[in-house]
């Protein structure tokens, strides 16, 4: 997130696009009704009509992978309009003359068939966005799991430098993170491109930087991503794989490669609080400790950098992540593995970090600093690129318009879009054990719209066979307006209704994350699972 949390109560228009952002993130989505209650305008685009539709001035229910569409068309009309920041533009970007020329092919009559919304509201949100003083653009998984996901955020990024909302009080451009530490996790080189505090794995100096730390030599290329590794496993050339706090089977795309993958290695170990279903085919599993047994830093969605402290001693044999991978590293005959506690792994990465340079884990004690931090003095920055960008200017990105991998046709007529549910937390590992949850929510059903229900020959509360490309699962039908005619709706939480079986039909060519947005699938009647 370029901004705060607390910023959310201050733009004057909002821009919420691919984020269900009450279910996914409901304690900050209050801090937008509040200030929607304030009088800012807020415009929503999402397939489904979820609850914040309902709170925004304008809702625009686009196609499912029609994202790119949307943004372009918005992006000719502020352009055509004059709604630009010239001095912004003049002062702190390069390229535009170049984008402006670019986006004259992309009207709103041209989106709108792509879209299915109506030329007038796609130039009224351009108009909302652009005409505010302040204006801020949330997002989340809904824009970046399409083969287009970098296009999509790229197209957001030419929005915020053409109306000047970048590094300033309620504006910016601001992805809302999917799990409690994954900004943490990313801060430390958990990606297959970036060294600790993103410097990239290709950069000759941060390679010999790191070869220097580690004591071994580090070639200066990239990793390979995790869809590249379950591949090679798939074709016997990957032969072992450790797994750390991940079900990877029931969360991943293309279940049935996923598990054909993991059962090929010759070795696999997985470091997880309970036993789930990627844990059932592992050779070892070794039990990590909880968060309310675990001494730690988790850096949050807004780049809060803060300590948590165990509450309670770990449960039987299990250990910290932390100890387990040294352990493993120590005994593999790796050296510089010789931590004594969490303390020494924090301080070493604010050692090799530029954003983490300033922090220790004594001035973190109290959760007060958002980085870069890059000095001992520095107060934090919770606002991003107020003084400029890191590289100088920022730079316009010339996008164009893809159609999803696959699309919908006579086999398979039925878009098929997956998320999140409220009530189950991601694969239900952690949440699926309590009882108050399983009470809220007890199974997986498909979201279908009434008018669908009745054409397709299925019964609310009965049973549908929903196939794809690649593989079909049953499950209970409910009847429900929130998608709209010809899309259905289901989230990936319950192993026993392993939808990921059917998702997986393309990969965003530059960060491999999978279309788990966009599935041509067929529904019909079916009997209830034996």
């Amino acid at each position: 997130m370029s901004n705060p949390l607390a910023d959310m109560e201050k733009p004057d228009a909002i821009l919420c696009i691919g984020t269900n952002m009450t279910e996914c993130h409901p304690v900050a989505a209050t801090r937008l009704k509040r200030a929607v209650a304030k009088g800012a305008r807020l415009v929503v685009a999402d397939p489904r009509r979820i609850p914040l539709a309902d709170l925004a001035e304008l809702y625009l229910p686009i196609r499912v992978g029609s994202d790119t569409a949307l943004l372009l068309a918005m992006a000719h009309v502020i352009a055509e309009e004059g709604l630009v920041d010239e001095a912004f533009i003049a002062e702190r970007t390069v390229g535009y003359q170049t984008l402006r020329e670019h986006l004259r092919q992309f009207t709103p009559d041209w989106a709108a068939p792509i879209c299915r919304v109506s030329p007038a509201h796609i130039a009224k949100a351009a108009r909302i966005y652009a005409g505010a003083g302040r204006a801020a653009i949330y997002y989340t998984l809904g824009i970046t799991e399409h083969i287009c996901g970098v296009d999509n955020v790229q197209s957001l990024c030419n929005l915020a430098l053409m109306t000047g909302n970048l590094g300033k009080e309620g504006a910016g451009i601001n992805p809302m993170r999917g799990q409690n530490n994954i900004q943490g996790a990313g801060d430390c080189g958990a990606l297959p491109v970036n060294f600790p505090g993103y410097q990239p794995c290709d950069d000759p100096e941060a390679a010999a930087r790191f070869s220097q730390l580690y004591g071994r030599e580090i070639a200066p290329e990239r990793g390979i991503t995790k869809v590249h590794a379950l591949d090679l496993a798939a074709e016997g050339r990957m032969k072992a794989m450790l797994i750390c706090g991940e079900n990877t089977v029931v969360s991943d795309p293309d279940r049935n490669h996923c598990e054909h993958a993991l059962r090929n290695l010759d070795h696999l170990v997985v470091v997880d609080l309970f036993p789930n279903e990627t844990t059932a085919l592992a050779d070892v599993v070794l039990p990590a400790t909880a968060w309310g047994e675990t001494d730690g830093v988790y850096t949050n969605t807004e780049r809060r950098v803060q300590r948590v402290r165990a509450a309670v001693p770990p449960q039987g044999d299990a250990r910290p992540d932390w100890w387990i991978v040294s352990q493993l590293a120590r005994r593999l005959g790796l050296a510089g593995f010789d931590y004594e506690s969490a303390k020494d792994v924090f301080n070493e990465l604010c050692s090799v970090s530029p954003t983490y340079a300033g922090l220790d884990w004594d001035r973190i004690d109290r959760g007060e600093y958002q980085w870069p931090v890059p000095d001992k003095d520095h107060p934090g920055t919770p606002i991003l690129h107020r003084d400029g960008f890191k590289n100088g200017r920022g730079r316009f990105n010339m996008i164009t318009y893809r159609d999803p991998a696959e699309v919908v046709d006579d086999e398979y007529p039925v878009w098929l879009t997956t998320g999140r549910r409220l009530e189950a937390y991601h694969t239900r590992t952690m949440s699926g054990r309590a009882a108050g949850m399983d009470y809220l929510l007890s199974e997986e059903s498909l979201e279908v719209h009434p008018d669908d229900v009745a054409t397709l020959g299925l019964v609310d509360g009965g049973f549908a066979r929903v196939t794809s490309r690649r593989g079909s699962v049953v499950l209970r039908v409910r009847a429900d307006d929130t998608s709209p005619r010809g899309t259905v709706f289901c989230s990936f939480s319950f192993g026993d209704v392993p939808v990921n079986v059917l998702t997986g039909g393309g990969y965003d060519p530059v960060t491999f994350t999978a279309e788990l947005k966009v599935c041509p699938v067929r529904v019909e009647p079916a009997e209830p699972p034996a």
